[in-house]
């Protein structure tokens, strides 16, 4: 496992936070949000991420089970991170490998998961 210090936030600059991952372990998902958003996602415990500004400028969505508090930034619209929780209940963030500075994520190896049939 290779954990990396990296910066990311959403376009416009609003939504800016720091953040350890492992990018070897990035996954793509088919669901219902994934697949239209076209993230490439990586997990973290909530202790690896920092919020830096842009707390107020966040708006939740909720949809499917509601487990997963997905931000996305009211002014540039772009989710850069979602918080959730493992299943067995620690908090975890999915960040968005789209929003991290000097990343190219079509160029990692990410596992898919069919995230339609949960």
């Amino acid at each position: 496992m290779s954990v990396t210090h990296y910066q990311g936030g959403c376009q416009c600059g609003a939504v800016d936070y720091e953040v350890d991952l492992d990018l070897d372990n990035t996954v793509t998902c088919n669901c219902s949000r994934c697949q239209k958003m076209g993230f490439v996602l990586a997990f973290t415990p909530r202790s690896g991420f920092r919020l830096k500004s842009g707390e107020d400028n966040l708006t939740e969505y909720l949809f499917n089970r509601k487990a997963i508090h997905h931000l996305f930034c009211k002014t540039c619209g772009v989710e850069s991170f979602a918080y959730g929780q493992t299943p067995d209940g620690s908090e975890m963030v999915a960040v968005n490998v789209n929003c991290l500075a000097g990343v190219e994520p079509r160029q990692l190896h990410s596992k898919h998961v069919d995230g339609r049939s949960f």
